[in-house]
């Protein structure tokens, strides 16, 4: 059995069936593990992964050991990992350290302990491993092939280590790729951002006012969501695009402080910190709930919220209630951290299945060809991406027409 650090060793037998599950709807990843298990693009390989410890992110993993490589995991959010999977996936052969609702001490000797195994090539969401990696006690070791990163957060985060010259290895960026953010963000997040709101807190969406921080591919689907749900939907936004596209597709937009006066519901999912903060804090009304779909409990800002209050409880499990002058309640879902992770089970494993084939395809290109590229942030070659696609599409029974000689010609050619 590998070393770990888990909660609860008697647990792996549920998180088998768990990962069981979840393996029966990620078609897509498991076409993959199987050429992985004749072709072995992996063998001999170190991967070390800070992910969200959940069933998908198992399958993930065993594809990869699939592949031949040795696998260790720490979590990338303490309160999303699955404690039965972490003990589950020691009997699969992955090391893992990761505790759900350690505290932050934990967390840095956890993301410590899977830099200090010498990985080859890194599995991040949210660019904790690689930043150890690159700045830690564990800093760079020369046999380090590349990474992948699988949020916008981590990749903010990497390309300021770019432009300081101080990135040293190639990072796929797997977040942007197109099967990764059609599919991921706007169909996975959004649904799961709502359905962790709801199981948090057991709210009636219908008649409420959502606001919606942000219109990336996220937050498209948790606004178009809400939508069905019977809300009105406000959207605030910086980009002037991403604004004039929200207001073509039905939505209010306006300025966040004008917005905080007339919300039911905020959900931050910007990327940045701050997004809510003391000054929409005081126009809210009675009553209102506050979520965040970013990867890091920053959109919020928690500690202005908490110095305003006059009274704070726990109102029910996930939900913290802050009371304020003069006589509102505003309620805090998950402390703040990711929803749709923190209150819920995450995306859909026929989402994260979409996913994962890139992050498994990406790391395979990794394997092979990792020595010749630049140290950078690179984005995912189209052939992985429609490779994910064509696979999705067969595991639905689908067939597509394809070009025929004389089309290919034509759209190749200057001639008309």
């Amino acid at each position: 059995m590998a070393q770990h650090d888990v909660a609860d060793l008697s647990l792996a037998e549920a998180g088998q069936v768990r990962i069981t599950w979840a393996d029966g709807q990620m078609a897509v990843l498991a076409s993959v593990r199987a050429r992985f298990e004749r072709e072995r693009p992996l063998e001999g390989l170190r991967i070390a992964a800070c992910l969200h410890v959940t069933s998908e992110t198992a399958n993930l993993l065993r594809t990869l050991i699939a592949g031949g490589a040795s696998v260790e995991l720490c979590a990338s959010n303490p309160l999303t990992t699955q404690d039965d999977v972490a003990a589950a996936l020691l009997h699969h052969g992955v090391e893992v350290h990761a505790i759900r609702g350690e505290g932050e001490e934990a967390y840095g000797a956890h993301v410590i302990a899977a830099a200090a195994r010498a990985p080859q090539i890194t599995l991040d969401d949210g660019a904790d491993l690689l930043s150890v990696l690159h700045t830690g006690e564990q800093a760079w070791r020369a046999d380090l092939i590349g990474g992948t990163e699988a949020t916008t957060t981590g990749l903010v985060r990497l390309r300021a280590l770019q432009e300081q010259g101080r990135l040293r290895c190639p990072v796929m960026a797997v977040n942007e790729a197109l099967t990764e953010r059609t599919f991921n963000d706007r169909y996975g997040t959004g649904q799961s951002t709502l359905d962790g709101i709801l199981r948090a807190t057991n709210l009636l969406l219908a008649g409420r006012t959502v606001v919606v921080l942000g219109y990336g591919w996220t937050g498209k689907g948790v606004a178009v969501r809400a939508r069905g749900a019977g809300a009105s939907v406000i959207v605030c936004e910086v980009e002037p695009m991403r604004a004039l596209e929200a207001r073509m597709d039905g939505c209010e937009v306006m300025p966040a402080l004008d917005a905080a006066e007339r919300g039911d519901v905020f959900i931050t999912v910007t990327g940045t910190r701050g997004a809510l903060a003391g000054e929409h804090f005081e126009r809210m009304k009675d009553g209102a709930m506050l979520a965040n779909a970013g990867h890091f409990d920053v959109e919020i800002d928690i500690e202005a919220l908490a110095s305003m209050a006059t009274a704070r409880s726990q109102v029910l499990p996930l939900v913290e209630s802050f009371e304020l002058q003069p006589g509102r309640r505003l309620s805090l879902i998950a402390q703040g951290r990711v929803v749709n992770l923190a209150a819920a089970e995450g995306h859909p494993a026929a989402v994260m299945d979409m996913s994962f084939a890139n992050q498994a395809l990406c790391v395979e290109h990794l394997a092979r060809h990792g020595a010749d590229l630049p140290a950078r942030v690179l984005p995912v070659p189209p052939d992985i991406d429609r490779e994910v696609a064509r696979l999705k599409l067969a595991s639905l029974g689908i067939e597509i027409d394809e070009l025929t000689a004389a089309q290919r010609v034509y759209l190749t050619s200057w001639r008309a």
